[in-house]
């Protein structure tokens, strides 16, 4: 992905640096050739080339580029589960994937980890945005997912014949999921997404309180991937499924719905980040009747919701670190709606605004590896950036307003926002 050349400021805005400091009033950002050289007080800025870029922040906001810590690029607003096994064929899903990618970014989200994906698209999708063929955030891709036979994922009875191979390796047994991982390390992912336990949203028996996968099962899996230089996360919601992740060697565990004092205990001794995803459970329990979810589920959605937000609390009150991803991509909760994780962080969780926004930008650059590069606005980082018109600490729902974005910059070029030029449609690759 290239960088911009040249010098460019941004003034006249309030600097959230992202490392949870307080914001800096009537700041600046100073840019040199795609890498932040300074930021902090307008006063204090370094002298300017006469041909620098001047960008008006118009009073508002300069933070760092968000961090969506759960993507699912090829998940394409689904009805229900089952649906992402038979709607589309993989080359309709990688190109719904790239239109994912492009909106994520101009939502503001300049870099996403992955949480699993259709067909192993993301590894390409990654390479095409990173070779500037297409618009989108900066990636750490995964894969299929793996889970045990009869887990959440595995919803098509024996007699339909079908073997999930687009969504999931169906394991059953340690070897097999060393198989699994060996298959996904020949495809060049980065993080080995697996089930350790069931979820509220599951279309058969399997609920949030089951376990889906064996302790042996699961640290096959961490042996495995860690041993190809690989990361393992899970969908962990079970209290005793989120505990044999930890001592198997996960890490990062998605959700941390129930989780108990010795659960926490393991998180933090090991420093493990958490990713809750929890307005796809407001969002299930508010919508998901429209899209005919049974009653039940909608139920178990709410103990989840309420599960989940006690614990993110607690984690982070205990001095964990939480990422901000949502699980978008269903019909309920759609993407385009990244930010408002965010807004329920603040108004329904009880974080401040700049809690949240540090888990949204330094939490998330640190889960994908890659804290050093970007996530904060630091001299010599990447100059992910997001320029907003408007207070985000007075209203961070002014994030889930794309037209509020006067830029959103990668490598300190204009990308998104009302200062971008359109996207080519056109590319030279370089030979």
């Amino acid at each position: 992905m290239k960088t911009a050349a040249g010098t460019t400021i941004v003034f006249n805005g309030q600097l959230i640096s992202g490392t949870g400091a307080a914001p800096v009033a009537n700041a600046a950002l100073v840019i040199r050739d795609g890498r932040i050289a300074y930021a902090g007080t307008a006063m204090g800025a370094p002298q300017l080339p006469p041909d620098a870029r001047r960008i008006d922040a118009r009073g508002g906001t300069i933070m760092p580029g968000l961090v969506e810590a759960h993507f699912h690029a090829t998940y394409f607003n689904i009805a229900a589960l089952e649906d992402l096994d038979i709607k589309y064929p993989v080359e309709y899903v990688s190109l719904l994937s790239s239109v994912n990618a492009r909106l994520a970014l101009e939502c503001g989200y300049t870099a996403a980890r992955s949480g699993g994906c259709l067909f192993n698209v993301d590894v390409w999708l990654k390479r095409a945005i990173e070779e500037d063929l297409i618009a989108g955030p900066r990636l750490a891709s995964s894969g299929r997912e793996i889970c045990s036979a009869g887990g959440l994922m595995d919803w098509n009875p024996e007699f339909r014949k079908i073997g999930m191979e687009g969504l999931v390796f169906i394991i059953n047994g340690q070897e097999e999921a060393r198989k699994a991982v060996r298959a996904l390390v020949k495809d060049g992912i980065e993080w080995v997404k697996t089930y350790p336990t069931g979820d509220a949203a599951s279309p058969d028996i399997n609920d949030h309180h089951t376990l889906c996968m064996t302790f042996e099962e699961m640290n096959a899996v961490v042996q495995t991937a860690h041993n190809h230089k690989l990361k393992v996360t899970g969908h962990c919601r079970a209290t005793e499924g989120i505990k044999n992740a930890l001592r198997a060697g996960y890490d990062c565990i998605e959700h941390g719905t129930f989780m108990d004092d010795e659960a926490l205990d393991l998180l933090l001794e090991r420093d493990v980040p958490c990713v809750p995803a929890l307005y796809f459970e407001k969002a299930s329990i508010e919508l998901g009747a429209e899209f005919g979810l049974p009653q039940a589920v909608i139920d178990g959605h709410q103990e989840t919701l309420d599960g989940g937000i006690e614990s993110a609390r607690r984690i982070l009150r205990a001095g964990g670190r939480l990422g901000m991803g949502g699980d978008y991509g269903f019909g309920w909760n759609p993407h385009g709606d990244y930010a408002r994780e965010l807004t329920f962080f603040v108004k329904d969780v009880g974080l401040t605004p700049l809690e949240v926004i540090t888990c949204a930008t330094k939490t998330g650059a640190e889960i994908m590896g890659r804290s050093d590069e970007f996530g904060t606005l630091e001299p010599g980082k990447l100059a992910d950036v997001l320029v907003v018109a408007g207070d985000v600490i007075a209203d961070i729902a002014i994030l889930e307003d794309r037209t509020q974005f006067i830029a959103v910059m990668q490598g300190g070029v204009i990308k998104a926002g009302q200062l971008a030029l359109p996207f080519p449609t056109i590319v030279k690759r370089e030979q």
